[in-house]
């Protein structure tokens, strides 16, 4: 049976994920305390997921002529201020109440209290990549959070998968337009051995070729860089596919080392390989992990 070229989210996605989460706090000690606070989002957002019926439905027929013409029916630039995702924001907050710790509650709180027009504005900083100020930053992954969840939601009810991206494209995802975290080579009997990239939003996946760069389509020049323990063995089943072409990098979570390995999680809990690249200063990072925003 052919792999399929474009997969949707289900139902499961948070929760698995808060799972590896929660693995890799144990694995990943220097990086313990953030993990868990990022388990514990991660829970949440599985819990408003699964719990929380938005106001606004898209009509049942609102996506046939994107999907029928192969142009991303849940675009991010055309419903970015359609969708609700700011009560899901709300709900996220209400979850998570309970279990974060002093330094985050002020963030909590802030974030609260900000108008509506003002919380958009910080959505745009994710939708658009951007570092967003100072003041903010640390706002960034409690709204992007929020955002994914909303996503998720509309691409867990598409009536069908669109079509697999091509050209410039490939790299963009096929259901919201929005970049890539990483690249998962799965294990599943269907699709064993196929390397699929991860939406950073909505958690759609689409096939790209393995041995290709995602950002410029070569594939003589590329290398693979590990995290290695002790006795030289992968420390994480993460490799940075790394391009000499234009000199960028992606990670490729490796679910034929572990089975629960997860684009978002494995990707926070592999911090010290992107630090690795950024100090050799030859490696751009392509992939877009919004729950980690860092300065630019």
């Amino acid at each position: 049976m052919e792999a399929p070229h474009v997969v949707l989210p289900d139902t499961k996605v948070f929760s698995k994920r808060a799972t590896r989460l929660r693995e890799l706090v144990l694995q990943v000690p220097p990086l313990d305390e953030f993990l868990a606070f990022m388990a514990r989002l991660v829970q949440a957002q599985h819990q408003v997921l699964t719990e929380r019926q938005p106001a606004w439905q898209p009509a049942a027929d609102a996506f046939d002529q994107a999907l029928k013409h192969g142009m991303p029916p849940l675009g991010f630039q055309a419903l970015r201020r359609d969708v609700g995702w700011q009560q899901d924001l709300l709900a996220i907050l209400d979850a998570i109440e309970l279990h974060v710790g002093e330094r985050q509650r002020p963030l909590l709180a802030t974030l609260r209290e900000m108008p509506a027009d003002q919380l958009n504005e910080l959505a745009d900083e994710v939708f658009d990549m951007r570092p967003g100020s100072e003041a903010t930053r640390a706002l960034l992954p409690l709204v992007a959070s929020a955002l994914q969840v909303a996503w998720m939601r509309l691409a867990i009810g598409l009536p069908s998968p669109p079509a697999r991206p091509i050209g410039e494209a490939q790299a963009l995802c096929p259901c919201c337009g929005a970049a890539p975290v990483a690249s998962v080579v799965h294990n599943e009997r269907h699709r064993s051995g196929v390397r699929y990239l991860h939406c950073s939003l909505c958690a759609t996946e689409w096939h790209l070729e393995r041995v290709k760069c995602s950002v410029c389509d070569s594939g003589g020049k590329l290398l693979y860089l590990t995290l290695d323990d002790d006795q030289g063995k992968p420390f994480l089943p993460v490799q940075a596919e790394a391009c000499s072409e234009c000199h960028s990098y992606l990670k490729v979570m490796q679910r034929e080392l572990h089975g629960r390995a997860d684009p978002v999680a494995d990707d926070l809990a592999s911090l010290a390989l992107d630090l690795l690249l950024a100090e050799q200063d030859e490696y751009a990072r392509s992939g877009y992990n919004p729950l980690l925003i860092t300065g630019s």
